[in-house]
């Protein structure tokens, strides 16, 4: 669904993205991780369309979309969360996934004087395609609520149906536990199962939390210092010394002797 050729991302004489050649298959869930300053949300603005690379190529379903800008993305069907979740505070959780949907008849004004019955008829369906959305994430008793008084982990869900007013063909997800208490933690992810399994939903997310990501994600792709590190399930992540070099700054016995210590000492 998604491959990128060798991209290179450079600010002045840093180099963030250093050569990326990556596959994301169609219909899997894919996670991205790396200690703080490893280049992944670089990388994931690269795909995203936030800036363009330094140099090499983006492909989205076998088309080269490098360079294009985030509402061009939006149309071939790649859409993104963030890590802090970016909500019209003051529309309700319902208005928030109506405004979704592109070209809306009553967003010209020819149409809202000179057609109101389409406009209506088309408001209606994408009403109906919200309470859709709102059902399957069991928003329903806050879906007449100002968005602005969300919990965090609410904002996740209501970012996440956003992605589901449209029809995504990949979706980032940029940390989306950040924040997020275990309970509401365990809906989304229950969530991204679901669209991934039901709805053919392809993901890729950038995620700190390995107990997550151990139970969402298939493959698991290491970076460090803008390079790709490793690639594997999660449990051969996790066992991975190279993995376990650039997260603890050293190799897997001194670091078995390091928890030994703590726990010899109690700290």
């Amino acid at each position: 669904m998604i491959r990128t050729d060798n991209v290179v991302k450079r600010f002045g004489g840093l180099t963030a993205v250093d050569g990326v050649s990556l596959t994301i298959e169609q219909g899997s869930i894919t996670g991205l991780v790396g200690p703080n300053g490893a280049g992944k949300t670089t990388y994931f603005n690269l795909i995203a369309g936030r800036f363009p690379p330094t140099s090499g190529q983006i492909f989205l379903d076998g088309v080269d979309v490098t360079g294009l800008p985030p509402h061009d993305l939006f149309g071939h069907g790649l859409l993104r969360t963030f890590q802090i979740a970016h909500e019209f505070s003051h529309l309700t959780v319902r208005e928030n996934l109506m405004m979704v949907p592109p070209d809306q008849a009553g967003e010209t004004l020819w149409n809202a004087w000179f057609r109101p019955g389409m406009v209506r008829q088309q408001e209606a369906e994408i009403r109906d395609r919200a309470d859709d959305v709102i059902e399957f994430l069991n928003l329903t008793h806050i879906a007449d609520e100002l968005a602005g008084n969300l919990s965090g982990g609410q904002k996740k869900l209501l970012e996440l149906g956003r992605t589901m007013m449209v029809d995504a063909k990949v979706v980032l997800l940029d940390e989306v536990g950040a924040g997020v208490n275990r309970t509401l933690l365990n809906e989304i992810g229950d969530a991204i199962l679901r669209l991934n399994a039901d709805r053919g939903y392809t993901f890729c997310m950038i995620e700190h939390d390995m107990d997550f990501i151990s139970r969402l994600c298939n493959p698991v792709i290491v970076m460090a210092e803008g390079r790709l590190l490793a690639s594997g399930t999660a449990e051969e992540i996790k066992a991975n010394d190279a993995v376990i070099e650039a997260y603890l700054g050293t190799g897997r016995d001194r670091a078995e002797e390091r928890a030994g210590e703590q726990v010899e000492t109690g700290a």
